[in-house]
């Protein structure tokens, strides 16, 4: 069996849209192992290297997010990373902490247990141990659909609000003040009731880092390039701002006993390699954290297969997201007994790990490798790391996901998908992470519910010279009294089943020389129970009205559910191929007239 090559090219189970059957499926690994060659192991190394570089001080500050040791974000990069090289299909997407999930992670274990606590760590340990298994059942059940409902606006406008919320709960690190608070409304008030015991210091570290560090991601690049390096070496080293930074600011503080004057900083982190750990077997803390593991778990995953779908189509390949699920949920299940908290695919380092030449998800386990030399090696010159540069790091990283522009957008072009998208950012930003995402999914249900309910209906005619049918109220069309078309443009269920019967009898109530009436169906892609029955009862209606009821261009699945009712035995017409089938048999001088208009 050919394996994947060297520049990007994919198996044949990939590229035909099929996987390997049987278990072999679930271990995408055997896919390009075999294969695995010196220019692979290059590759991935390089991009390795750049990651950790990258993933070290993200690590530590996202934990930092999450309410968590410092070290539990190392944690989380190791084994996960590993884990995922197994079970994951995306060549290039790299695993670990990202902010919006550590944000949710700290909303859900404060929940339950005070920021810092051992409760509060054992939460969180137990927060992706849930997750894992909810991915893993997905992704066994193949049930990854259900990420759908999360649609673009919701999830757009979550991550908008969580990126200003996280931003906001940072401003006490880069201030040298406390102000606690898990929404905007309580953040803002907290934050300036503290801004008269700024501590200048630990103001002018934090804001140095944070005018630092966005200079690095607009303005270091362009520097390189003009000083002779290649743009995407340039591109690579300006990733490793925020290493810099962490550098700079750690010996400013070591070197000038800042501590004393009052700047927070890491502390001690342990040395060594992460701990075996079990959560809480605890029913009742299980039950409590069960629904906010389970948004994670779907936020995370529709954020990391994003990711992974649009950088596999830049190399022609392609992932399977119900395998996704299982990858990475086996990350969080490897996070869960090693120490470490929720992860996921994240958009900044994943990019980087594609754009630094990872060939493999060997990349990954590589970038494990490293962070637990780091961690080894490197914990004990972070015990002066200011937490005013991890906020910093933090800041620069979340403000790039703000787009609130996209509220504008969706005005424009759907005014249900803008109030979708307006009501998750205020719920997220007034009222908490977890029920603005609730609120986004079930506002964007029941305006889907609401529009489906009133589907579009037209009556339609024949266009001349042609055998295409379009809007009346659009078109210029050949039409007679005797007959009607009326398309319906939506499936037909429950919502809807009692506007088409209006529809209908409204009508017929309105052209006393009907006898004719077809119901086109091109875009009916279900007909549920209530829909049948509507059916039926305006077939005998439109009967005793002296009416006769067809239908047209009904699709193969839907006559398949038709026939096994009594609606084609007791419909009063015929059901045709097409529609211009349809109007040749009941109104032939229109089909006539079409074919003069051809002619001429």
């Amino acid at each position: 069996m050919v394996r994947g090559t060297q520049d990007g090219g994919v198996t044949p189970a990939a590229a035909s849209g099929r996987p390997e059957g049987g278990w072999r499926r679930h271990l995408p690994i055997l896919e390009w192992l075999p294969g695995y060659g010196r220019a692979d192991l290059g590759n991935d190394l390089l991009a390795a290297v750049i990651v950790t570089i990258m993933l070290i001080p993200q690590s530590l500050a996202y934990a930092l997010l999450a309410g968590l040791p410092v070290e539990m974000g190392l944690y989380a990069s190791m084994l996960p990373l590993l884990a995922y090289a197994v079970f994951g299909t995306s060549r290039t997407l790299a695993v670990g902490p990202v902010a919006v999930v550590s944000l949710m992670s700290a909303a859900a274990a404060g929940q339950v247990a005070a920021a810092g606590s051992a409760d509060f760590v054992a939460a969180s340990i137990l927060l992706a141990l849930l997750s894992g298994l909810f991915l893993l059942a997905l992704g066994l059940l193949r049930l990854g659909f259900i990420a759908n409902f999360l649609s673009h606006p919701v999830i757009s406008g979550f991550i908008s609000a969580s990126g200003i919320l996280i931003a906001a709960s940072q401003l006490k690190h880069i201030l040298g003040i406390k102000a606690g608070g898990q929404t905007l409304v309580e953040l803002a008030p907290a934050l300036v009731r503290g801004l008269g015991d700024t501590n200048l210091i630990v103001l002018a570290i934090g804001a140095g880092a944070t005018v630092f560090l966005f200079w690095v991601r607009r303005g270091l690049a362009p520097l390189l390039r003009r000083l002779g390096l290649s743009p995407r070496s340039a591109s690579l080293l300006a990733k490793t701002g925020p290493v810099l930074a962490v550098a700079v600011t750690t010996l400013a503080v070591w070197g000038f006993q800042l501590t004393a004057q009052g700047v927070p900083v890491v502390g001690a982190v342990p040395q060594g390699l992460p701990p075996l750990t079990l959560p809480p077997f605890d029913l009742g803390l299980w039950s409590d954290l069960a629904w906010p593991a389970a948004l994670m778990a779907l936020v995370g995953f529709v954020e990391s297969v994003s990711v992974a779908q649009t950088l596999a189509a830049k190399r022609r390949q392609r992932i399977r997201p119900d395998q996704e699920l299982i990858g990475l949920g086996a990350a969080n299940l490897a996070a869960a007994v090693t120490g470490g908290y929720s992860v996921t695919g994240g958009f900044a380092r994943s990019v980087v790990n594609f754009d630094a030449g990872a060939a493999t998800p060997a990349a990954g386990a590589y970038t494990a490798i490293g962070i637990l030399i780091a961690t080894l090696a490197l914990t004990p010159l972070l015990a002066f790391l200011p937490q005013a540069t991890l906020a910093a790091t933090i800041i620069v990283a979340v403000l790039s996901l703000v787009d609130l522009g996209g509220l504008a957008r969706a005005w424009r072009y759907s005014k249900a998908d803008f109030l979708a998208m307006l009501a998750t950012v205020l719920a997220t930003l007034g009222v908490g992470v977890e029920i603005g995402i609730l609120c986004g999914v079930g506002l964007s249900i029941l305006l889907h519910l609401y529009r489906t309910s009133r589907p579009h209906m037209a009556i339609v005619g024949l266009v001349p010279g042609s055998e295409h049918f379009r809007n009346v109220l659009r078109h210029k069309v050949l039409t007679t009294p005797s007959v009607a078309t009326l398309r319906v443009d939506e499936s037909l269920y429950f919502p809807n089943a009692r506007m088409l019967e209006d529809r209908v009898l409204a009508l017929v109530a309105g052209n006393p020389a009907l006898k004719h009436l077809v119901l086109m169906c091109p875009a009916v892609n279900h007909v549920d129970m209530s829909a049948l029955e509507s059916l039926e009862i305006i077939n005998q209606r439109l009967k005793d009205a002296g009416v006769t009821l067809h239908l047209s261009e009904v699709k193969g699945p839907v006559m398949d559910r038709l026939a096994r009712s009594h609606l084609l035995a007791e419909l009063t017409g015929q059901v045709f191929l097409s529609q211009f089938d349809a109007i040749r048999a009941l109104a032939p001088e229109i089909a006539a007239a079409a074919g003069r208009t051809a002619a001429a």
